[in-house]
């Protein structure tokens, strides 16, 4: 049965700004400029502001004269519509194009930008060697297919199986499983570095060793990784002893020998390009030399001065004349016109709230965490929380996590991500509060000075930090021993 009923919601919604302004939040300064490249393209209103358009002030000065033309009954609804076009094209005065000012001193204005160091990648690597097999076209298809199947560890993807099917549906190559899993093993396999382009690490090992001459430690390796891979990842070795019959020296010399393998090949293969590819900081803090202050600023890097392109103030006169237009279609074209140049001017105000949102922000962050600015000692980090800095800057904590997100700072201490600076409080046995991050420098500095015979298990690393006052449970040690990447006590021996 149908019925009405009246109803009261309180709903919160962004508007088409709002959500604009957020999104360019998220973005890190050295992406930046690609976006804002993207809306130049998207946009013909905006523009890099570069030299002053002369051109612009002889339109303007007759921009006024359509204001007094007398429109008949039939232009009414046109003029109604797009009445309020010309308030936004302004003098030069009043046109507030972004500059990317905030927090810029005159000496910043020689940082234009972070140089870059430029190296082969691991995927070019693996091709020039490809092209050294002089293989058959169809054969040469299949192995660089193969090849975009290798992640950047250097482990193959997908199976042979798998990828016969794949090579059918995107490349209309008709193939056989025997045929691709000949290409893996006689050609990728045989890739440098060694272990690329293997399922999983057993294999990868197993690769590796093939390489090597065959030593009395090289056999008694494969036979572990090939037999005993199982028990060798647990270190289970006085199962390994007993079943391959071999003495503790044996052994050592073999697991000596697996230790030097790459787990990894295709990070280690890469590590130039990985050198290369530094992280441009969103904020550069820096210790005044004359009065020992701290000053923030905000790289712009090769980011454009913009403004709303003036040469649009004209159209409306060029397009209210036009013969050959209909009244509809001037009104879309005009309607047009003012979406562009709205949109421009909604984007130049978020990029400028965002640099501002930006720098407030990260300055509360370095009055909150003073100590650690001045000192650069990690211990002085005080438990802060998204909601501490939303509170100082009056800001909505989406927000500050929006700022926070892949952002990162210089400082004269090193380059941190924004996140470092978040931590939980833990509470000590006097009452006090200290940062979660202390007790994890702590708990790293104990299993870095342990024996590593005999390790620390999580219990006995909770009792240590009780007797220097942290308050903690054993599966919160284990829960920051996690956190930190620190294996069982088992695995560190």
């Amino acid at each position: 049965m149908l019925s009405q009923k009246q109803e009261l919601k309180l709903t919160q919604k962004l508007s088409p700004r709002q959500i604009l302004l957020m999104k360019l939040l998220q973005i890190p300064t050295v992406s930046l400029e690609q976006r804002i490249k993207q809306e130049l393209e998207d946009n013909p209103a905006l523009e890099i502001e570069e030299m002053e358009d002369t051109s612009f002030q002889e339109e303007s000065d007759n921009s006024d004269e359509y204001a007094d033309d007398s429109l008949t009954g039939e232009e009414d609804a046109l003029y109604d519509a797009v009445r309020d076009l010309d308030e936004y094209f302004y003098e030069d005065d009043d046109i507030q194009p972004y500059r990317g000012n905030v927090g810029k001193s005159d000496d910043d204005d020689n940082m234009k930008e972070i140089p870059y160091a430029f190296g082969e990648s691991f995927q070019e690597n693996l091709r020039y060697q490809l092209g050294m097999y002089h293989l058959p076209a169809e054969d040469l298809k299949i192995a660089e297919y193969i090849l975009g199947n290798i992640d950047e560890s250097g482990y193959l993807q997908r199976t042979a199986k798998e990828m016969v099917n794949d090579l059918l549906f995107n490349l209309q190559i008709v193939t056989t499983q025997e045929k691709v899993q000949s290409i893996i093993n006689n050609v990728i396999h045989s890739l440098d570095p060694a272990g690329v382009g293997a399922l999983n690490l057993q294999e990868c090992l197993l690769l590796q060793l093939k390489r090597m001459k065959e030593t009395k430690e090289v056999v008694l390796a494969k036979k572990i990784i090939k037999n005993y891979f199982n028990e060798f990842k647990k270190k289970h070795y006085e199962k390994i002893i007993q079943r391959l019959k071999v003495t503790q020296e044996e052994l050592d010399a073999a697991l000596s020998l697996l230790l030097k393998l790459d787990p990894k090949p295709g990070v280690s293969s890469n590590d130039i390009q990985r050198e290369a590819a530094y992280i441009s900081p969103d904020f550069i803090v820096y210790i005044n030399e004359k009065d020992g202050s701290l000053n923030l600023t905000l790289p712009n890097y090769n980011i454009p001065e913009l403004r709303v392109k003036k040469a649009y103030a004209g159209l409306y006169n060029e397009i209210k004349d036009k013969k050959t237009m209909s009244q509809e279609e001037k009104k879309a074209a005009l309607d047009f016109v003012k979406q562009k140049v709205v949109s421009a001017e909604w984007f130049i105000d978020s990029i400028t709230q965002r640099e501002a949102t930006l720098y407030r922000t990260m300055q509360s962050i370095i009055d909150y965490q003073i100590e650690f600015f001045q000192t650069g000692d990690e211990t002085y980090i005080k438990p802060m929380v998204l909601k501490d800095i939303a509170d100082r800057v009056e800001m909505d904590i989406s927000t500050i996590s929006r700022v926070v997100s892949s952002k990162y700072v210089l400082t004269p201490y090193g380059l941190y991500p924004l996140k470092f600076f978040f931590s939980e409080s833990m509470q000590t046995n006097d009452g006090g509060e200290v940062s979660s991050r202390e007790v994890k420098k702590i708990l790293s500095d104990a299993i870095d000075n342990e024996d590593k015979q005999k390790p620390y298990t999580d219990d006995m690393l909770c009792k240590i930090l009780n007797k220097k006052g942290y308050n903690i449970a054993r599966r919160t040690v284990t829960k920051y021993r996690e956190q930190l990447g620190i294996p069982v006590a088992r695995m560190r021996k």
